[in-house]
């Protein structure tokens, strides 16, 4: 932690998404006001420089139930306004202080040409990730991964994942179908990821085939616990560039009840805290936060989950670079 007062960190200004004039460092603005943008970090499409980029996806044409997920990026970057003015608690340091964090707003798609937004958001993150960053994708239903597994494969090769879910999402399907339960089926088949070197977590729905991917079901992750798990993922993806997934029905609906598809039996919000921070130093080439669905949601506390999950993955990410990155 850098030891100033929070009085030093009052800039004297709204809107900091627009008018701050460091990429760096954690300032206070009123959370009931300015413009929304991730943790109030600065709107911008021009990403030299930028460590990771936020990104949006409003996407729910593939959801098989409960509709909503295209408001999912607005409400966590609102919920985000109750975050952005400390650093996350269990960190010893600012991961806003390590890393130049900016957020490049939303993905356009027509949403009357559904069959185009595949290749639309592979191609959008192809060129969002030609300046380097790492993106942090806040969606949006669970389908938008695959594009994005496509874009950060064309840089990095196969990748190692880790997902957190109470569903598998490797159900067989054919592959010119568009569908939030199948993505990750298709991108083992088509080699994007590597189930070899993957884990999928928490999963309370049933499926027969693992098409080899490690699964840490909930009963076993209930039983065994956090450390053990964050053991099992460090050992399976060891020190491969890996993406992190995160669904957010990975939480019980009693902390998480705005999404389209939730299950009982699932984890609260400070087990997926602690299973996250257990990722701290790993080589995490992109993240993603999924299946936020505000029209399903009390009182914002999923979108709230949904922000607070973020925040713990730059956390993580930030843990690599000791040293301030500017």
């Amino acid at each position: 932690m850098t030891g100033r007062s929070q009085s030093d960190s009052i800039p004297g200004q709204t809107d900091l998404a627009f008018t701050r004039d460091s990429p760096y460092g954690t300032l206070v603005e009123p959370t009931y006001s300015g413009a929304l943008s991730f943790l109030r970090r600065r709107f911008d499409k021009h990403l030299d420089g930028a460590d990771v980029a936020v990104i949006g996806v409003p996407f729910d044409l593939a959801t098989t139930g409960r509709p909503g997920t295209r408001f999912g990026p607005r409400a966590i970057r609102e919920a985000s306004a109750m975050l952005a003015w400390a650093a996350p608690d269990a960190w010893d340091f600012d991961p806003l202080e390590r890393l130049d964090v900016r957020d490049w707003g939303d993905v356009f798609f027509d949403p009357g040409r559904p069959e185009s937004v595949p290749d639309r958001l592979f191609r959008s993150y192809r060129e969002i990730l030609a300046s380097g960053v790492v993106p942090l994708t806040l969606g949006g239903d669970h389908f938008i991964s695959y594009p994005i597994l496509r874009a950060l494969h064309g840089i990095h090769g196969p990748l190692s994942l880790i997902h957190f879910d109470a569903h598998s999402d490797t159900w067989t399907d054919p592959a010119d179908r568009i569908d939030h339960g199948t993505m990750f089926f298709h991108a083992a088949r088509q080699e994007l990821v590597v189930p070899a070197h993957s884990i999928q977590l928490g999963m309370r729905t049933r499926n027969p085939d693992d098409h080899g991917f490690a699964v840490y079901d909930a009963r076993r992750l209930h039983r065994e616990g956090c450390h053990a798990a964050i053991a099992a993922i460090r050992d399976r993806v060891g020190a491969r560039p890996c993406y992190v997934s995160f669904d957010i029905d990975f939480l019980d609906p009693a902390y998480a009840p705005g999404t389209g598809t939730p299950v009982v039996g699932g984890f609260s919000t400070a087990t997926a805290l602690e299973l996250i921070r257990g990722l701290a130093g790993l080589n995490l080439i992109g993240m993603d936060v999924v299946e936020v669905s505000p029209p399903y949601d009390h009182a914002g506390i999923t979108a709230l989950a949904g922000a607070s999950i973020a925040h713990e993955l730059l956390a993580a990410h930030a843990a690599r670079f000791p040293q301030v990155q500017r």
